[in-house]
C-alpha cells in the first residue's frame, strides 16, 4: 500500500519519503548552510552542497580516475566510457547522454527560446547561455589563466584558451590530417575539401563556408562597426578585431616563442615567427623561384615583376609597391622624423634606418665575405657584396634586357627609358631623376653656403667655394705649421685648385 500526494497525484512507498516529496508544493527548505545561506529540502541535498565548500570528491571514475561531488555525476559521466545514448529526439533521431541534453536539443525543433536577456531582449535556448550573455553588459569575466593571467566571460572560452599555451589541438582532419583546437573550427575545415560554401552575399555575391565571416562580411555594405573600444572610442566590424586591437592599449602578448621567448599579440603572427626557426617557406614566385614565409610578402614580391606600384604620393605623385614605404616617403614632406638614437640624438625617418645607424654605435659587423673577409653591418649590404664575386645580377630591365646586382639599380635605370624625373625642386622647379642630384641641386643654387663671404662671388660647385676659401687662407698665412687644418686635407684642395684652373 502506497502513500499518495493530494497535489499532484503521485505514490510513495512510504510516509517519509511523501513528507519530503510534499516540501516540492510548499516550498519549504528546512536545511541551511552555515557558509553561504542556501537553504535545501532534504538533509542529502545539504550534505552534497557541502561538499562544494569544502571541495571533497568523494566518488571516483575507475576507466579515468576523475572524481565527482555527488554519485549521480559519476553516473552520468560513466556514460562517456560505455558510449551509452539513452535519450533519443522523436524528430531527427539525435540521441543524447543525458536527459537535460535532449531537453535542449528539442528547442531547435521547437524554436522556443525561453530564457530572455533584460538587457538587450535577446533569447536563450539554455539559461547557461543567458548567464554567460549577461556579462557582456556586466563587463564581467571571471575565469583567469593562471598561466597569463587573461580572463575571460565564461570556462568554455578559458578552456579554449589554455589550448594556446599547451598547443593542444585535440580535433583532427582525416583527409589531410590538419589538427584544430576547436570542434567548430574543423566543421568549418571540412567545407574546404567538399567545396561547400552555403552563405553568399545577396550585394556582391561573395560566398563563404562559415556563417561567422559571412556576418562579418556583411558589414562591409552596411558600414556597421558594433564594437567599440573603450579605450580610444575606435570601432570595429568584428569581436576578434577589437580583441586584438586592445592589445595596443594593454601591451598584451600573450603568444609566446617555445624557442626564443619572443612573443607576440597575435597568434598568426607567431605562427609566422615560428618559420624562422623552422625554414619553411611555404609561399613560391613562379616567375623567380623564390620562396617565402608569408604570402603578403610573395605578394609584394610579385610587384618586382609586373612593375605594379598601387601606392601613390598625394604630393608629389611618386608611387611604391609598398604602403609602408609610401608612409616613410611622405615623412620627407612632413619632416617628421619619429625615430630617435638614445646614445646620439639623431632622428630617422624609418625604423630600420635608426636599426643600421645604432650598429655605428656597437661598432658591430655581424656578416663577414668568406671569399675575401670584408665584413658588414648589414645583411643587404653582405649580399650585395657577395654578387660582386659570384657576378649575380638577379634584377633585370624589362625594356633593355640589361642586368643588375641590386633592385635600387635597376630602378634608377627604368628612369632613363620612362624619362621620369620625379624630385623637383621647391624654388626654381627643375625636376631630376635621383634624389642625390636633386639634393646637390638645393645646396649648390638654393644654399646660402653657396657664396664666398669675403668676396660674395657664386660658384658653381660646393669644391670651387672651398678652393676660394683655400686661396684666402693661403694668402693670409693660415697654411703654415701652425695652421689647425689638417696638411692632407690642404693638398687635396690644392689639386682641386689646379683642376678648376685648368677648366678656366
Amino acid at each position: 500500500m502506497g502513500f499518495t500526494c493530494d497535489q499532484c497525484g503521485k505514490t510513495w512507498p512510504s510516509a517519509c519519503s511523501l513528507k519530503i516529496h510534499y516540501r516540492i508544493h510548499t516550498g519549504e527548505r528546512p536545511y541551511e548552510c552555515d557558509l553561504c545561506g542556501n537553504s535545501f529540502s532534504t538533509a542529502g541535498g545539504l550534505k552534497s552542497h557541502t561538499r562544494i565548500h569544502t571541495g571533497e570528491k568523494p566518488f571516483s571514475c575507475d576507466v579515468c580516475e576523475k572524481k565527482f561531488t555527488h554519485s549521480h555525476n559519476l553516473y552520468k559521466h560513466m556514460r562517456v566510457h560505455t558510449g551509452e545514448k539513452p535519450f533519443e529526439c522523436d524528430k531527427c533521431g539525435t540521441r543524447f547522454a543525458r536527459s537535460s541534453s535532449l531537453k535542449t536539443h528539442i528547442r531547435i525543433h521547437t524554436g522556443d527560446k525561453p530564457y530572455k536577456c533584460e538587457v538587450c531582449g535577446q533569447r536563450f535556448r539554455q539559461k547557461q547561455n543567458l548567464k554567460d550573455h549577461e556579462r557582456i553588459h556586466t563587463g564581467e569575466k571571471p575565469f583567469e589563466c593562471d598561466q597569463c593571467g587573461t580572463t575571460f566571460r565564461t570556462k568554455r572560452l578559458l578552456s579554449q584558451h589554455q589550448r594556446v599555451h599547451r598547443d593542444e589541438r585535440p580535433y583532427q582532419c582525416d583527409q589531410c590530417e590538419k589538427a584544430f583546437k576547436l570542434s567548430q573550427h574543423l566543421s568549418r575545415h571540412y567545407r574546404i575539401h567538399m567545396g561547400e560554401k552555403p552563405y553568399r552575399c545577396d550585394q556582391c555575391g561573395k560566398e563563404f563556408a562559415d556563417s561567422a565571416y559571412y556576418k562579418v562580411h556583411m558589414r562591409i555594405h552596411s558600414g556597421e562597426k558594433p564594437h567599440k573600444c573603450e579605450h580610444c572610442s575606435k570601432t570595429f566590424r568584428s569581436s576578434s578585431e577589437l580583441t586584438m586591437h586592445r592589445r595596443i592599449h594593454t601591451g598584451e602578448k600573450p603568444f609566446a616563442c617555445d624557442h626564443c621567448g619572443t612573443r607576440f599579440a597575435q597568434s598568426s603572427s607567431l605562427k609566422t615567427h615560428m618559420r624562422i626557426h623552422s625554414g619553411e617557406k611555404s609561399y613560391k614566385c613562379d616567375l623567380c623561384g623564390k620562396m617565402f614565409t608569408q604570402s603578403n610578402a610573395l605578394t609584394d614580391h610579385m610587384r618586382i615583376h609586373t612593375g605594379d606600384k598601387p601606392y601613390s604620393c598625394e604630393v608629389c605623385g611618386q608611387k611604391f609597391r609598398h604602403k609602408c614605404s609610401l608612409k616613410v616617403h611622405e615623412r620627407i614632406h612632413t619632416g617628421e622624423k619619429p625615430y630617435e638614437c638614445d646614445q646620439c640624438g639623431t632622428t630617422f625617418r624609418a625604423k630600420g634606418n635608426l636599426q643600421r645607424h645604432n650598429l655605428v654605435h656597437r661598432n658591430e659587423r655581424p656578416h663577414q665575405c668568406d671569399k675575401c673577409g670584408k665584413r658588414f653591418a648589414q645583411s643587404s649590404n653582405y649580399k650585395y657584396h657577395m654578387r660582386i664575386h659570384c657576378g649575380e645580377k638577379p634584377y633585370k630591365c624589362e625594356h633593355c634586357s640589361k642586368t643588375f646586382r641590386s633592385s635600387s639599380e635597376l630602378t634608377d635605370h627604368r628612369w632613363i627609358h620612362t624619362g621620369e624625373k620625379s624630385f623637383a625642386c621647391g624654388e626654381c622647379g627643375k625636376a631630376f631623376r635621383f634624389g642625390s642630384n636633386h639634393a646637390k641641386h638645393i645646396k649648390i643654387c638654393h644654399s646660402a653656403e653657396k657664396s664666398c663671404s669675403s668676396d660674395q662671388n657664386i660658384f658653381r660647385k660646393p669644391d670651387h667655394l672651398k678652393v676660394r676659401r683655400l686661396e684666402q687662407t693661403k694668402g693670409d698665412g693660415a697654411a703654415e705649421a701652425g695652421s689647425t687644418e689638417p696638411k692632407v686635407r690642404l693638398k687635396k684642395l690644392e689639386i682641386r685648385l689646379q683642376r678648376v684652373q685648368t677648366e678656366k
